[in-house]
């Protein structure tokens, strides 16, 4: 008899032996997909040691070498969690990431303490950091950008599949929304910003995200952060606040970077919750 139990456990030792950093977590992830149910439902079959038709095995097989492989858990399972939501993703996409849940968190904060605020998410890949902010903060009037043609789809989904009021736009993050030009109150982005040259150890990120939404586009990966913050400086009124993430090496040089230019004081940086700089916040002046 070829159990759950089983199973799980030789996926498990196959993914810790490519380098998986979560075997297990993903063995029991790819296992709730394949049923079509959930990691508490797997679990409560390897307790009542429940045997695996030849169906489960044979796909939950095919999967589980592809993860080897090092195809990313998301892009297998289709979905990614991000807060309270479940994301569609997939090839095209940037893989939304906990870190980037911290700083979504940072703008939702400055959101809820302003009674009806407008809020616009620069280079928002899968729409996470938009829709986590429409999501939870609903008196927020939400805009969206993203420039490139599959992850801007992505979005479009998730926008749909939520039924979150966001305004979602097909554009380039520096040149967006002219219309509201010095009237919004939070702006969040999540820019490439990995230095040029610098490729990641990650397979996952390596070979499968967007380069488009990976690299800076400078040896120290802040060309492009600094001009989506630019364009942040144009779309915030006075006292408008600007939530960017970076690099865990930019929380010295992003900072001093956005002081040199005279648009923003009050620029303060923050630890994500592994105590790694991660993100900007700066307020208009």
């Amino acid at each position: 008899m070829t159990t759950f139990r089983r199973e799980v456990a030789l996926a498990s030792a196959a993914l810790a032996d490519e380098g998986i950093a979560s075997p297990e977590a993903d063995a029991l992830a790819l296992a709730a997909f394949v049923l079509g149910s959930d990691v508490s439902d797997v679990r409560r079959r390897m307790v009542m040691l429940d045997e695996a038709d030849a169906g489960f095995l044979d796909r939950y097989a095919g999967l589980v070498a592809e993860r080897a492989a090092r195809v990313p858990l998301q892009h297998l399972t289709g979905r990614a969690g991000f807060r309270h939501l479940d994301l569609a993703v997939g090839p095209g996409v940037f893989v939304p990431r906990p870190e980037t849940e911290f700083v979504a968190g940072l703008a939702i904060e400055a959101a809820l303490a302003l009674d009806a605020p407008v809020v616009v998410d620069l280079c928002t890949g899968s729409g996470a950091i938009a829709l986590a902010v429409a999501d939870e903060v609903p008196t927020a009037t939400v805009y969206a950008v993203e420039l490139g043609e599959d992850a801007h789809a992505w979005a479009a989904r998730n926008v749909a599949d939520t039924g979150l009021a966001v305004d979602l736009r097909h554009g380039d993050a520096t040149t967006a929304f002219p219309e509201l030009d010095g009237t919004v109150d939070v702006v969040v982005a999540n820019p490439p910003y990995i230095p040029v040259g610098m490729v990641p150890l990650d397979p996952e990120v390596r070979d499968h995200d967007p380069e488009l939404a990976l690299y800076g586009g400078s040896e120290d990966g802040l060309r492009i952060p600094l001009a989506v913050a630019l364009r942040a400086a144009v779309l915030l009124r006075p006292g408008g606040l600007m939530v960017m993430e970076h690099a865990d090496t930019q929380g010295r040089t992003l900072p001093a970077a956005l002081l040199r230019t005279g648009l923003w004081a009050d620029v303060t940086d923050h630890d994500d919750l592994t105590g790694r700089p991660r993100a900007t916040v700066a307020v208009r002046a």
